[in-house]
């Protein structure tokens, strides 16, 4: 069995909890939250007598063999490299890091300490993404990627209340970009690599986070717009555009269904059965690597995550959004 300690008590962390139940070798073993309460409540929903309030002292147990990271963004990349530097294989939420100066500084010390390190990036695990990758030489030189994913933030009416949550605070490296626009860059990214070159546009908050944005890609024959926001819906499918046809996705973040309309006008459903439960497919790489004795992920590589959070940090500059993360990465290279 595998141990996991987790890191958040939110309503993700419930979600990957009920995911990794169902992936044979799991075993939820420790809790962790900056409040002995609310670790010790959430621990005992799930029959958990092992909490903790200090990430040091967890990355120090005996009884953890690997960490899942739910915190908020910003906290990421400290709690990850505690943790690896103690022996501790990390799934890690999405964004993995604030910027890509963390990341290369957690890659780092997953090396140093032979330590499986991955992106809890759960589109790119998922049987629809990988049936996209497989049939994607079917409609021919591909043209345009197309990605959408705007999501209403159930945070947003406090927000315009005059309170400001995490999820709307740039001290936890937070926004649309991060938090929904991740879903259109990393797909992208999987597919095609990296973009020669990009176009950002977002408008920002009072608060100094994004609320939604646009980025536009460009490969050498092609090109990828991409539409995310926490302030509005939309209800819009994603498409990779072929000159033989185009893949029409309906939500690119958990591609339930994937159908190909060629030129000619025919149709083909090329849509896999797929868990309920989409975590279950990340959760399940995590641990297959584990067990194999693997220390990267073919699929959320460290090259995917790398070129992602480069987009994003390109995309913020051209914005202009700045978070107290991206402060102390500089201070510290001085």
């Amino acid at each position: 069995m595998i141990r996991f300690g987790i890191i958040g008590t939110n309503q993700i962390t419930e979600k990957f909890i009920k995911a990794a139940s169902l992936v044979e070798d799991f075993s939820l073993t420790a809790v962790y939250s900056r409040t002995e309460e609310t670790a010790r409540k959430f621990a005992k929903k799930y029959g958990v007598t092992t909490i903790f309030t200090d990430v040091l002292e967890m990355a120090r147990s005996k009884e953890i063999d690997a960490v899942y990271i739910a915190s908020p963004n910003s906290f990421h990349s400290e709690q990850a490299i505690i943790c690896m530097n103690y022996g501790k294989h990390v799934l890690c939420e999405k964004p993995i890091a604030s910027n890509i100066a963390e990341l290369q500084t957690m890659i780092t010390t997953a090396t140093k300490n032979k330590v499986l390190l991955m992106e809890a990036l759960k589109t790119t695990c998922l049987p629809n993404f990988k049936s996209i990758q497989n049939n994607l030489h079917k409609i021919g030189k591909v043209r345009r990627y197309i990605a959408s994913f705007c999501k209403y933030s159930s945070r947003y009416d406090a927000y315009k209340e005059g309170t400001i949550l995490n999820a709307f605070n740039p001290i936890f490296s937070n926004g649309s970009l991060m938090d929904i626009g991740v879903y259109c860059i990393y797909p992208m990214v999987a597919l095609f690599g990296k973009p020669l070159q990009i176009k950002a546009n977002g408008i920002l908050l009072e608060s100094g986070v994004d609320g939604e944005g646009s980025i536009l890609c460009k490969y050498k024959e092609s090109e990828a717009v991409l539409v995310h926001s926490k302030i509005a819906n939309s209800y819009i499918p994603s498409e990779i555009q072929g000159e033989l046809g185009s893949m029409i996705i309906d939500q690119i973040e958990t591609p339930t269904k994937v159908q190909i309309r060629y030129k000619d006008g025919r149709f083909e459903d090329i849509t896999q059965f797929q868990e309920e439960n989409s975590m279950y497919y990340e959760v399940k790489e995590f641990i297959d690597l584990i067990n194999r004795n693997q220390f990267e992920s073919n699929i959320n590589s460290f090259k995917n995550s790398l070129i992602t959070l480069e987009v994003m940090d390109e995309a913020r500059k051209q914005i202009g959004l700045v978070y107290p993360a991206d402060l102390a990465v500089s201070t510290n290279s001085i």
